[in-house]
């Protein structure tokens, strides 16, 4: 069991040896030096110095599968929690500062089409809105813990639960960008818990590399199914206009999915004047008045959500 600096230094000397002698670690060994440095008496400087030394090296499947495994093994009650069957898990760590919330539009509906829901993020990210404010401007419950989730999930169809309390030890270290001065691998961590352990789930990603790293750690966690892709501005919101990488999991198998350019205008590269705007456009959303553009992207997530609950076999475009 790494439990103890010294079993630790060996792991970070092997990822920190620099862009020709860094070594990848096997699934079992990204489990168990991460689960040591989850803890909070853990030596702050290995924990920065493994932090860093992933960011330069770069995650592989493997180790992101070993890093969800090791959060998992940090959450109260984890393995007494599953969601009902066909939830849908939705990961919103991002926030969004170019255009409403349209995914959440869409998961609004979905919900209401008898679709359970569980979202999860951070309640607030600064120069963002992020989906915890606009869910609970929406009436969302938000809970304190997986079986508090679960009895909101089946009454209410969905729920919204914060990482400070999934994971405390996770969010500590997803916390620390602005100490490291750059995101760590937490953030993608994050996105692939799956707390409730939903049979489908919905992730969005930035960075190109991800779709296949995220895609083949689901594999290796045993995810039913997820559809991973390049999401509007970090979030879980396919595009309408461009959408580009769409990695379909189901079980062993991943595809690659091509969605058309529905034609629209493309999505807006410069941030709102004011954030409150994004409040008052998701209004509009939800009383489908916006523009083609955002009303083609609520289609498209809706189309899926369904895929994610298994209520269809492909995905509609």
């Amino acid at each position: 069991m790494i439990d103890s600096p010294e079993k630790i230094a060996p792991l970070i000397k092997r990822v920190a040896r620099g862009q020709h002698g860094s070594e990848h670690l096997n699934q079992l060994e990204a489990r168990f030096i991460f689960s040591a440095l989850l803890k909070p008496d853990a030596d702050p400087l290995q924990l920065g110095a493994f932090l860093i030394a992933q960011r330069m090296k770069g995650e592989t499947s493997a180790e992101l599968a070993g890093f969800v495994e090791a959060t998992r093994e940090h959450i109260a009650h984890f393995d007494r929690q599953n969601a009902i069957k066909n939830a849908v898990d939705l990961p919103c760590y991002a926030g969004k500062r170019r255009a409403p919330h349209a995914y959440l539009a869409a998961a609004l509906q979905a919900r209401d089409a008898g679709i359970p829901i569980f979202i999860h993020g951070v309640e607030y990210i600064e120069g963002r809105i992020t989906a915890w404010q606009i869910l609970e401007q929406q009436g969302v419950q938000r809970a304190e813990t997986l079986a508090e989730a679960n009895c909101i999930m089946q009454i209410d169809g969905m729920v919204y639960m914060d990482l400070a309390e999934i994971s405390p030890d996770l969010h500590r270290i997803y916390q620390l960008r602005p100490r490291l001065g750059v995101r760590s691998f937490a953030n993608t961590v994050a996105r692939l818990i799956n707390p409730m352990q939903c049979d489908g789930q919905l992730n969005g990603f930035f960075h190109t590399p991800y779709a296949d790293y995220m895609a083949e750690a689901n594999v290796a966690l045993k995810q039913t199914r997820s559809l991973i892709f390049m999401g509007a501005e970090g979030e879980p919101e396919l595009y309408a206009d461009r959408q580009k990488l769409v990695k379909m999991q189901h079980g062993q198998a991943i595809s690659d999915i091509q969605l058309p350019d529905s034609g629209h205008q493309p999505y807006p590269k410069q941030a709102v004047d004011d954030l409150n705007q994004l409040f008052e456009g998701f209004e509009t959303l939800k009383k489908e008045r916006s523009a083609s553009r955002e009303l083609s992207t609520i289609e498209r997530m809706i189309s899926a959500f369904l895929w994610a609950a298994g209520k269809e076999s492909s995905l509609s475009t």
